[in-house]
């Protein structure tokens, strides 16, 4: 099993959200990712990067394994009561978007802040081959 990573450690501040999409698309390019793939990723990244963090600093992590694309975002404040309200069937909220964009989302409580990991079912190209 072949695992590539990358790791992105950034300023909370929204100036740097643009770095973390540049570093997102290079992967998305370097796998042969669609276009359609690399959006649902964005957007999921997007609806994150727009929450408080726990911190001065953003992690970024981006594995990709037999098929699926994990993206681990963190340390946030509060994120999962916001998640796990699913309000209205209208309501255009981080649950509907991150449901809607990923095939998995997992929050996990660690080292003073919440994490959160995205799955995503991706064929690369290395599986296209």
């Amino acid at each position: 099993m072949s695992v590539d990573e990358i790791c992105l450690k950034l300023p909370a501040d929204d100036a740097f959200h643009g770095v973390a999409h540049l570093v997102l698309g290079g992967l998305a390019v370097r796998l042969d990712l669609t276009f359609e793939y690399l959006e649902d990723l964005e957007l999921a990244l997007d609806a994150l990067l727009d929450r408080p963090s726990a911190g001065d600093e953003l992690t970024v992590r981006v594995l990709v394994a037999d098929g699926e694309l994990r993206t681990i975002v963190g340390p946030f404040t509060s994120l999962r009561a916001e998640y796990e309200d699913v309000g209205g069937a209208q309501d255009l909220n981080l649950h509907r978007i991150l449901s809607a964009v990923c095939d998995a989302v997992e929050i996990e409580d660690r080292d003073g802040g919440q994490w959160v990991e995205l799955t995503k079912h991706v064929d690369t190209a290395k599986e296209r081959a």
